[in-house]
C-alpha cells in the first residue's frame, strides 16, 4: 500500500493555497484538514497510536519545517512561529476538550 505521507493540498479554492480559515465563521479550518491526512488516517485506524506513528510524524514534520524555516524573513519567522505555538495549544485544548465531552457524564457506584 502507497502512502503519501500525510501530504494533502486539496483544500484550495482555485487560487493555490489551502484556506487557514472559514471565510463565513473564521472558524479554523486546519484541524479538519489534519483528519484528512493520510498519515493521521492511517495511524488513528486502529484506535491508538503507536510509538513508530509518532516518531513518522514527527519526521513529517521536521522535514516541512525545514523546507519552509529558511524561507521566512527575520519578521515572518516570528509570526509563523507564533502562529505554530498558537495552533499547538489550540489543538491541544480542543482535544482534551473532545476527549472530556465524550467521557460519561455519571460517575459508577457502586
Amino acid at each position: 500500500m502507497s502512502k503519501d505521507h500525510g501530504h494533502g493540498h486539496s483544500h484550495s479554492h482555485g487560487h493555490g493555497r489551502t484556506h487557514w480559515l472559514d471565510e463565513s465563521t473564521d472558524a479554523p479550518l486546519i484541524h479538519d484538514y489534519a483528519h484528512r491526512l493520510s498519515g493521521f488516517i492511517e495511524a488513528m485506524a486502529d484506535g491508538k497510536i503507536e510509538t513508530q506513528e509518532l516518531k513518522d510524524q514527527e519526521a513529517r514534520l521536521v522535514a516541512l519545517m525545514k523546507k519552509v524555516e529558511p524561507e521566512l524573513n527575520d519578521h515572518l519567522h516570528e509570526d509563523v512561529t507564533h502562529l505554530l505555538c498558537e495552533l499547538t495549544a489550540y489543538n491541544i485544548m480542543h482535544t482534551l476538550h473532545e476527549l472530556l465531552a465524550a467521557r460519561p457524564k455519571t460517575k459508577f457506584r457502586g
